[in-house]
Formats: structure tokens, C-alpha cells, sequence
């Protein structure tokens, strides 16, 4: 029985027990996800979106056949069990192409589906609620989505019958979530799905299923996506409230199904408990991994900057500054007022958009020459303490070493550890 299905089953059960969905092409919280899967002996799963990984290459230059390959050799290099690995596809559709004719967008769409799915990724995420360039409503209706949506999961069970053997694609279905990255506006509260209309996605998408003969792929449809009442911005966070998500709780009971929550990104450890506990048992995390590798790297860029000469220094933090002014197309429509705000946003923002420049050459060569300058200028315990308390810490009592990459990983760990306790326990 595949992971996924056990999720349900553990619900079903009673059980509170769920699985992190690790939405980030970074390589190095990537590894750490994988060495952290390791030493825990738990399921790993690593979702792609379609701006990200499409057959066109998206944002990192991967098609799904070339992201499924690195994800696969990154585990033979920390000698993880492959029947544990559990590839992803999110928002599966036709969402990268939506400013173009309905037909046009829709038949993209499908070769992304057959691609994500030849590759060999098992949850596919169905996402057709935008609307497309010629079509009239101004909201797309239900009815039309759930039809676009089992369109795409006939593609799916094509290929996957024409891919012969392994595990059938598991599906997930709804797609009321959170502004992509965070919202751009501060808010103080967030409405949970309605319970009428998490029933009616459900209703209509199954109908759309049935109307294809597609019953069998049905019963493999894991997961509903809903909107749980959480959100992050640019400087605030909207925290968890289960008395708000009751009703919408326990609607799920009754149903083979679990929810998907999206955006879960900053919730508290205890929230996050909570919201497995309430049936949303796959809690997809991108921006706080990137945000507390943000954190570490620029930790260790302002203890280089004690430790080592002017000449000699990254000056990465301002490298960071002038790659993003130059190439301003991943922030300049996410952050706005004054030339001072935008600046404190490139850098601290809960929506890190500066994740998507890591790997700009320039960065890179910043990012190379300040862990040469740490390595050859170890930072002092004391000098650790002061900006990275946890990671001094733990590297007194022994977990890892003093090493500039363990430590940006260990960070990275932090956010990890929370969701593997609210998923296991």
C-alpha cells in the first residue's frame, strides 16, 4: 500500500498522522530534506509546481523527466530507499498559459500532465479553477473546472497505462488556497472553506470523473485542497484556529479523503499538530525553508564581516541587493511602497522572493567565497552564540560540526523538525 494510502486509512482510524510536502527546487533544501528523511527513517515527498518544472523547463530549466532524475540522484547519494520517495506535481493545469485561448492553454496543459506523469510522479495535483483567455465567466465556474480538471486526469490514466507498471497516480483536487507566496495586502483573519463548498468541489469533480468512465481513478482522488484560515505576508502571519476550521473538520470524517493544505509555511509547531489533528494531513512548506536559509547565510555574512578584511569579504548581503535591482522580475510586482520598504523586503520578507536568485552566478560567487573565508576564518563559539543561538548550541553538545554548511542546514532543520513532529506523533 503506498504511504499516502496509509494516510488516509491512519484517519479513518482516528490516528493523527500526516506527511510534509517539501515544495522547493533549492539544492540545499533539497539535501537537507533527504539527510533529515534519513536519520528520521520517514517518507519523503518533494513536490514541483508547474511555474517551477514544465515541459518547457519553468523557472529552474528542469522538465519533469529531468527534475525526477536529479530528485533520484540526490537519494542514491545519501543512500535513501527509493520505495520511500514520493514525487509530486502541483497545480497541474493549464495555470502557466492562462492568458491564452481556453483550447491552446488546455492542450499545454495536457502535455504537462502526460510528462509529470511518464516521468514517474505518483501525487498529481489537478488544478484547471483559472480562468483562461477566452472564456467569458469572470470567475470560472465550478462546473468548468471540474471538467477540465477530470480532462486531465484522463490524460493521466492514458499515460500511466501506457508507462506500464508502478504505483497508479494518486490525485488531489480543490484548489481554494492562499496567493502564491504569500498575500500582498496585510490581513488580520482568513475565512475557512465553506463546508458547502468543499462539498459541492467534491460532488461535481466526481460526477466530471464519472462522466469519463473514470470511477477507478476516482477512488485513488487522496486529498482535497482547502482554504484551512492560514496565511502569510510580506511582515505578518495568520495563525491556525481550529475552532474557526471545526465544522469543516469534521466534514472530512465522513469522507475518504484528507485535506491538503497549502501556504502552511511559519504556523507554530503546536498549530501545526493541530492541523493534523483536524484532517489536514498533507502540510505543503516552501518559503520558510528558503526564509531559514536566508537567515543562516546572511548570519554568516555578518560574522564574516567581524572576522575577516575588507578586501577579502563576500559582501554577499549587498550582492544579494544588486543581482535583485538588476533582475527585478521575481519582486517588483510583490513589493511595493518606498525605495527603503522595498529594500527591507528583498531581504526580510516571509515571502522570500529572493529565493528565486540563488542561483545567479554572481550569487554563487559571493556564496562560494564566503564559505571559503568561514572555513579559513572559523567562527568563534562565542561569535556563533551571538547570531546563531540554536546552532551554538547544538554544536556544543556534539550533533554536528562547526562547519559552515552543516550550519546553514541545521537551520534549515528548524522548520523541518516542526512539521516531522506534527506528522509523526
Amino acid at each position: 500500500m503506498a504511504y499516502l494510502d496509509e494516510i488516509l486509512s491512519a484517519h479513518k482510524r482516528g490516528e493523527s498522522k500526516g506527511i510534509t510536502s517539501i515544495c522547493s527546487a533549492h539544492p540545499t533544501v533539497i539535501e537537507t530534506a533527504f539527510s533529515h528523511a534519513c536519520i528520521h527513517n520517514t517518507p519523503l515527498l518533494i513536490e514541483s509546481t508547474c511555474n517551477q518544472v514544465n515541459q518547457y523547463g519553468g523557472y529552474t530549466g528542469m522538465t519533469p523527466l529531468g527534475f525526477f532524475r536529479y530528485i533520484r540522484k540526490v537519494a542514491d547519494l545519501y543512500k535513501y530507499p527509493q520505495q520511500n520517495l514520493i514525487l509530486g506535481g502541483d497545480h497541474l493545469g493549464p495555470e502557466v498559459w492562462q492568458s491564452e485561448p481556453a483550447e491552446k492553454a488546455m492542450d499545454k496543459a495536457r502535455v504537462l500532465i502526460r510528462d509529470y506523469v511518464h516521468a514517474g510522479y505518483l501525487k498529481i495535483h489537478l488544478d484547471a479553477s483559472m480562468r483562461l483567455g477566452d472564456d467569458s465567466d469572470k470567475q470560472l465556474q465550478i462546473a468548468k473546472a471540474a471538467e477540465r480538471a477530470a480532462e486531465l486526469a484522463r490524460v493521466a490514466e492514458d499515460t500511466f497505462r501506457r508507462r506500464g507498471g508502478g504505483e497508479a497516480p494518486r490525485y488531489v483536487i480543490g484548489t481554494e488556497v492562499p496567493v502564491p507566496g504569500g498575500a500582498r495586502e496585510e490581513e488580520t483573519s482568513l475565512q475557512p472553506t465553506r463546508v458547502s463548498d468543499a462539498e459541492e468541489t467534491l460532488q461535481t469533480t466526481r460526477q466530471a470523473f464519472y462522466n469519463r468512465g473514470l470511477e477507478s481513478a476516482w477512488v485513488r482522488v487522496i486529498a482535497l485542497v482547502v482554504q484551512p484560515g492560514v496565511e502569510f505576508g510580506h511582515d505578518f502571519i495568520i495563525d491556525y484556529d481550529p475552532v474557526a476550521a471545526q465544522s469543516l473538520s469534521r466534514f472530512i470524517e465522513n469522507r475518504d479523503l484528507v485535506y491538503e493544505a497549502h501556504s502552511t509555511d511559519y504556523q507554530t509547531s503546536a498549530a501545526l499538530h493541530q492541523m493534523v489533528r483536524d484532517h489536514f494531513a498533507v502540510l505543503k512548506v516552501g518559503p520558510a525553508l528558503t526564509f531559514a536559509y536566508r537567515e543562516a547565510v546572511f548570519a554568516l555574512a555578518m560574522m564574516e564581516a567581524i572576522l575577516v578584511p575588507e578586501p577579502e569579504r563576500s559582501n554577499l548581503i549587498e550582492v544579494v541587493d544588486q543581482v535583485m535591482v538588476a533582475n527585478p522580475n521575481h519582486w517588483r510586482k510583490y513589493y511595493q511602497g518606498d525605495l527603503s520598504q522595498q529594500r527591507y523586503a528583498r531581504f526580510y520578507s516571509y515571502s522570500d522572493r529572493c529565493r528565486y536568485y540563488w542561483t545567479h552566478p554572481t550569487l554563487q560567487a559571493a556564496f562560494k567565497r564566503l564559505l571559503k573565508n568561514l572555513q579559513d576564518h572559523p567562527v568563534p563559539l562565542s561569535l556563533l552564540s551571538q547570531y546563531l543561538p540554536l546552532q551554538y548550541m547544538r554544536i556544543r553538545l556534539g550533533i554536528f560540526k562547526r562547519d559552515p554548511h552543516e550550519i546553514i542546514k541545521d537551520k534549515i532543520v528548524e522548520v523541518l523538525g516542526d512539521y516531522h513532529s506534527a506528522t509523526t506523533r
